[in-house]
């Protein structure tokens, strides 16, 4: 049967609603003069804060041994920002980060401002600029997560505690080194730490990803900062630079997020790209290859390196007195030929002391000295550079120490700069596996008798590595 088709008079058919649909948002050609002065404003500053201006820069670039790479080399030249400025001077003659030099690069944008928008009135836009700023300052931000990652996915920036700082009074440590010691007993959080900042830098590589990338560094960087605020580091002016940075770059897209995820509107993405040539395609190829290679694999690989030999850049290398690594007690101490008692309040008599596997010795006392300092990442080389294990820790004397196996002599120097005068040298016996006998000078060339007896002490962090956290300790 067919089923007839009924057709209503055009007077009855109902007309099709009318849907109200927002036209989509397309970026303007032409920039307005608000919007150009400020982008003048902020390309002058960003571009002096972030591309390497200072003669101080080449000179280090131009003395690194590029035959013999360390990857501190490339850590400094990754950690640069402008100084004008004199400030005491790490370990290569670069100063340390000032809010002052901010003061004058921010000068510096206005006057340049106020020039560039008088000799360039009728400029439309600058959305070409706009993308090379944003390209320079993604690499630049990417340069600065790198230099950091590894270290920390190699967990080196803070190394494990020595026995002298599981030894130390909580009360004789100070705040820097508190958080550097808390962060250091859990590597494998330290290495989920760097893996975060690879993760940004690897997602700032990329134009399309680069606003989640700067998202990303936001609250990490951020972190970062508060602690070094909370806990008296020196990075914050450096942390809150690349926290800039990063601000600088998610601002390209987030008026669009917000009028799309909060607004919850129609919204279309910046397609600007410039057009390159076949000869400008392949060599952007080319410095991209290169950036890739030693930033992030060569520095990969040379961090790795030293990780795997030396486990810290921190502790120093040589190797202490065979078998005497542990902690040990101090059964008799003899000062100019007279027996002084245990006592926590003498600023003479020894307490305890630790032999490391390196050559420290450390020795708890009641002797005051000035707390050495060392609140910005430092790479040392040498020795006796390397003050990472009695920065920021108090109530004990740390030495590092010389052996002469033929005459059984050890000679100590205090690595405390404020005591460079604090020298011992002591002839060394050892009746048993657990007994040391120090006899000598000190440094004003009293006769000085020490026995040691060592205790056989064991750590939970040690316990814990060998055994697991599966079933509960006990010491």
């Amino acid at each position: 049967m067919a089923i007839a088709e009924i057709s209503l008079p055009a007077s009855k058919k109902k007309a099709p609603e009318k849907v109200n649909v927002p036209e989509p948002l397309v970026p303007t050609s032409d920039w307005n003069g608000l919007e150009k002065t400020t982008f003048r404003f902020f390309f002058i500053y960003f571009f002096i804060q972030a591309v390497p201006l200072d003669w101080k820069y080449f000179r280090n670039l131009f003395s690194i041994n590029w035959l013999d790479l360390h990857f501190r080399d490339i850590f400094y030249l990754s950690r640069y920002t402008p100084q004008f400025f004199s400030t005491p001077e790490n370990a290569t003659g670069w100063g340390i980060n000032s809010f002052a030099d901010w003061g004058v690069v921010l000068v510096i944008a206005v006057l340049g401002t106020a020039i560039w928008s008088a000799t360039d009135r009728n400029r439309k836009e600058y959305n070409q600029l706009y993308y090379w700023l944003r390209v320079i300052l993604r690499y630049r931000l990417v340069i600065g997560l790198i230099a950091y990652a590894f270290i920390k996915i190699y967990p080196m920036q803070s190394p494990l505690p020595s026995i002298s700082n599981l030894n130390t009074h909580y009360g004789d440590f100070n705040a820097w080194k508190i958080f550097s010691l808390t962060l250091g007993i859990v590597p494998n959080y330290q290495s989920f730490l760097g893996l975060v900042e690879l993760l940004a830098a690897v997602l700032l590589f990329f134009r399309k990803t680069a606003t989640i990338g700067a998202f990303l560094v936001l609250p990490f960087t951020g972190n970062v900062f508060m602690s070094n605020l909370a806990y008296e580091g020196g990075e914050y002016v450096y942390s809150f630079c690349l926290i800039t940075i990063a601000l600088f770059l998610f601002a390209y897209d987030g008026k669009r997020l917000f009028t799309l995820l909060t607004l919850e509107q129609p919204t279309l993405p910046n397609r600007f790209h410039p057009k390159f040539t076949d000869q400008q395609k392949s060599a952007r190829l080319v410095l991209k290859s290169a950036f890739v290679f030693v930033f992030v694999l060569l520095y990969g690989y040379k961090t790795y390196a030293v990780y795997h030999k030396e486990g810290s850049y921190h502790f120093p290398k040589t190797a202490g007195l065979p078998g005497a690594t542990g902690l040990y007690n101090v059964k008799e101490f003899r000062l100019n030929n007279q027996v002084l008692p245990y006592s926590v309040t003498d600023p003479i008599r020894w307490q305890d002391v630790v032999f490391e596997k390196w050559a420290t010795i450390s020795i708890r006392s009641n002797q005051k000295a000035p707390l050495e300092e060392a609140k910005t990442e430092e790479i040392f080389l040498n020795d006796q550079d390397r003050n990472y294990e009695e920065a920021g820790s108090g109530g004990r004397q740390y030495y590092s120490y010389q052996v002469n196996a033929a005459n059984q002599t050890l000679i100590l120097q205090n690595k405390n700069k404020n005591r460079p005068n604090d020298k011992l040298t002591l002839k060394y016996e050892r009746p048993n596996g657990n007994q040391i006998i120090l006899s000598g000078h000190n440094e004003r060339q009293e006769p000085v008798y020490v026995v040691l007896e060592k205790i056989n002490k064991k750590y939970l962090l040690d316990e814990v590595a060998r055994e697991g956290r599966q079933k509960p300790m006990k010491l």
